[in-house]
């Protein structure tokens, strides 16, 4: 069984997101998203009145070694 922790930081249009795995960051509003995280990949995502939403990954994942 494994054990999980997340801790969110908002500090207007950008938050700070805190894992076991690492930092991660993010930047935007509701509409319009760019994000890292602590892998080292990049997200970009835009998101559509009706729901819809529209969203691209950028970079290569990095594996964790879990114990």
């Amino acid at each position: 069984m494994g054990w999980h922790y997340r801790k969110s930081i908002k500090l207007g249009p950008f938050r700070v997101n805190l894992s076991r795995h690492g930092v991660g960051h993010s930047f935007g509003n509701r509409r319009f998203r760019v994000s890292s995280g602590p892998d080292g990949r990049r997200h970009v995502t835009v998101r559509l009145p009706g729901g819809f939403h529209v969203s691209k990954s950028f970079g290569k994942r990095r594996h964790y070694r879990h114990y």
